[in-house]
C-alpha cells in the first residue's frame, strides 16, 4: 500500500485499487482542498469564523459548515458510483450554485446585521457608525445561529471543481460495491474538515482584538461577518448570473503552472474569494477595528 501511494499523483490520480488506498487518497485531497483558496468554503467559513468571535466557537462553525459540506460529498459520491454524477456536474451547475449561495449569504448577512430601513447597506470603508446615530435606523447586531453555516455547507458543496471531479469519476465508481459508494466523498469531506476547523479556529482568533472590550469585540467581529456575507453574497449574485449569460467570460482563467488543484488556474472562483475574504472581510475588519481603537483614544 505505501508503494502504490507513493507512486500516486494527486494531481491526477488514475488506476487506483483497494479500499484503503483510496480513503487515503480521498482524504488527502480533502486536506489540499480545505487549505487552498476554494470559492466554495473560504468566504463561508471566514464569515461565520470571525462572527463567533472565538477561537472555540470559530472552530465549532469550521466544524458545522464541514460536516454538511462531509454530508453532501457523501451523497454524491454514492450517486456517481450508481453512474448518476452527470444530474450535478454539467457545466452550469456551479453558476447556479454561486446564485443559491449567495442569496443565502445575502439574507444571513441581514439576519446578523438587523436594521429597521430594510435596504440599508454599508460598504466596509464607509464610516457605518454616523448612520447608525441617525434615529429609525439603529442596528441590532444578532449572533449567527448553528444551522447557518450548516445549511452553507450543504448548499455550496453541490458546485464542482477539479477535486470533485476526481471523487466522482475516479474514486467513487473504483468502490467494491454500492455499500461503499459514499465513502470517497465522506473522506474527502473529513479532510476539508480538518483544515476548516483549523481555519475556523485561526479565524475566531483573528477577531478577538487586544485592547478591545468584549461588546467592541463583538461588534467588530459581527460587522465584519455581516458585511461579508452581504457583500460576498452580492458577488456570488452577479457571478453567477455572468456565468450563466457569458460563460465564456466566466471560463476564463490565467495558468499559473502550479500543479496544486484551486492554485493552478486562477479565475472567477478565486476572484470570488479575494473579493469576499480580502476586499470586504478583512478590509471591514481593519477599518472597524481602527474605529473602536480611536473611540477608546478619544475618552482616555
Amino acid at each position: 500500500m505505501l508503494w502504490q501511494l507513493a507512486s500516486i499523483s494527486l494531481w491526477d490520480p488514475a488506476h487506483i485499487s483497494g479500499v484503503l488506498t483510496i480513503i487515503v487518497v480521498a482524504l488527502l485531497l480533502g486536506m489540499i482542498h480545505g487549505i487552498t483558496p476554494d470559492e466554495h468554503t473560504w468566504p463561508i467559513t471566514f464569515s461565520y469564523a470571525i462572527g463567533s468571535y472565538s477561537t472555540r466557537r470559530g472552530l465549532r462553525s469550521g466544524i458545522i459548515f464541514s460536516l454538511a459540506f462531509t454530508l453532501q460529498r457523501a451523497i454524491a459520491s454514492e450517486l456517481a458510483y450508481l453512474g448518476l454524477s452527470r444530474l450535478y456536474t454539467f457545466a452550469a451547475i456551479n453558476h447556479v450554485v454561486y446564485i443559491i449561495v449567495g442569496l443565502l449569504m445575502a439574507v444571513a448577512g441581514f439576519m446578523i446585521m438587523r436594521r429597521r430601513t430594510i435596504f440599508h447597506f454599508e460598504l466596509p470603508f464607509l464610516k457605518a457608525h454616523h448612520a447608525e446615530s441617525k434615529q429609525g435606523n439603529e442596528m441590532w447586531l444578532k449572533d449567527p445561529k448553528p444551522w447557518m453555516p450548516a445549511v452553507h455547507g450543504f448548499v455550496a458543496g453541490w458546485g464542482f471543481g477539479a477535486f470533485a471531479i476526481i471523487i466522482y469519476t475516479v474514486l467513487a465508481p473504483a468502490m467494491h460495491s454500492a455499500l461503499w459508494g459514499w465513502v470517497p466523498g465522506a473522506l474527502f469531506g473529513l479532510g476539508t474538515m480538518i483544515m476548516q476547523a483549523a481555519a475556523g479556529a485561526a479565524f475566531g482568533l483573528i477577531a478577538v482584538r487586544k485592547g478591545l472590550s468584549p461588546s467592541a469585540i463583538r461588534k467588530v467581529a459581527l460587522k465584519t461577518a455581516g458585511n461579508t456575507l452581504t457583500w460576498g453574497g452580492l458577488a456570488f449574485i452577479i457571478a453567477g448570473i455572468v456565468g450563466q449569460v457569458f460563460p465564456h467570460i466566466a471560463s476564463f482563467t490565467v495558468n499559473t503552472g502550479v500543479h496544486i488543484h484551486n492554485l493552478n488556474n486562477l479565475g472567477l472562483a478565486f476572484l470570488l474569494v479575494i473579493v469576499s475574504v480580502v476586499g470586504v472581510g478583512l478590509t471591514t475588519l481593519v477599518v472597524e477595528t481602527r474605529s473602536e481603537l480611536h473611540k477608546i483614544q478619544a475618552h482616555t
